[in-house]
């Protein structure tokens, strides 16, 4: 193969079509599904977009509401990658990256596969942001929320104050969970969507969801966790813990494979124009661009990643 791309997300996948369409071929890998990351957000995930700024390929995405839901996104890209018959490995992780520009070996699991060229397109989801607390590690805490129903007449602990938090909490609460929110900041974030905000506020208002601002939790015991607050220690009884504190891209992964980071800002060196990375023929794609910077790069303008390498690519090849 002339490109191997690790990850196959939609950035991936529009890095695939963006090679096919210039006569490149190219094989993509990833350690889950197609759209991996899609498959693991919350069942009733709504997004926070309408549907043409999910596309990519040039294939039109249909909802049957303003904004689509992550089962409307899941058909649409298995469509997408069925039209353009997209070479995917799925199941098969990318273990490493060897050799040099235009003489790469890929190494996964079932085996080895020569490259010229190497795009990394990983995303981010699968590395949580840890709270770094004891008892962080019992089966009850969670980092990714799916639905509510399992946690009825529990007592649930939601950390975080942003849109996934918010959610978590109400969705929660709705169907019969006793919710206590804790938030190290002293209000909810201002992200937080508009039709969103004004429920998790009149729920926290009206004491329906006990919330603790500029706390944080201490310790997760096997009934109770214990949050630190402004007041002094309280501990709650607690049956699970979702820890809604963002994630972050597999950095260690990336500095394994060559790629450097800027000292202050955390970002991986690039080049702009081309987005290949300071280890020569292997490229960056989607959010590993913006390296810690997470919230700058979403699938909306990930896509157009996939035209800019491919037209660099397809220069040299």
């Amino acid at each position: 193969m002339t490109v191997a791309v690790v990850g196959a997300g939609p950035t991936g996948l529009a890095c695939g079509i963006e090679l096919k369409r210039r006569g490149i071929d190219a094989v993509l890998f990833d350690k889950g599904c197609v759209v991996n990351s899609l498959y693991h957000y919350p069942t009733n995930m709504v997004f926070f977009t309408t549907p043409e700024l999910l596309e990519i390929g040039d294939i039109p995405m249909t909802a049957l509401n303003e904004k689509p839901v992550r089962a409307e996104a899941l058909k649409y890209y298995r469509r997408v990658a069925a039209h353009y018959q997209l070479d995917i490995r799925q199941y098969e992780a990318v273990e490493k990256v060897t050799g040099a520009d235009g003489a790469f070996t890929v190494h996964t699991a079932k085996g080895e596969y020569p490259a010229r060229k190497v795009i990394l397109a990983t995303g981010y989801y699968d590395r949580p942001n840890l709270l770094g607390v004891p008892g962080e590690n019992m089966a009850k805490v969670i980092h990714y929320y799916k639905e509510p129903h399992p946690y009825y007449n529990h007592d649930v602990l939601v950390v975080g104050g942003k849109n996934s938090a918010a959610i978590a909490a109400l969705e929660l609460w709705w169907t019969g969970a006793r919710v206590t929110l804790v938030h190290r900041r002293a209000t909810l974030s201002d992200s937080i969507k508009y039709w969103i905000r004004p429920n998790i506020e009149n729920r926290i208002r009206n004491g329906e969801i006990k919330a603790y601002f500029e706390s944080c939790v201490k310790e997760i015991q096997e009934k109770s966790v214990v949050i630190a607050t402004p007041g002094g220690e309280v501990t709650a009884p607690n049956d699970f813990v979702f820890a809604m504190t963002g994630y972050r891209p597999d950095t260690e992964f990336l500095a394994a494979h060559g790629i450097t980071f800027d000292a202050v800002t955390g970002r991986p060196y690039t080049n702009p124009e081309t987005l290949e990375s300071e280890r020569k023929g292997v490229y960056l794609a989607g959010v590993l661009v913006a390296g810690m910077h997470t919230n700058e790069i979403f699938i909306e303008n990930g896509r157009f990643h996939g035209r800019q390498i491919a037209e660099a690519i397809a220069r040299l090849v």
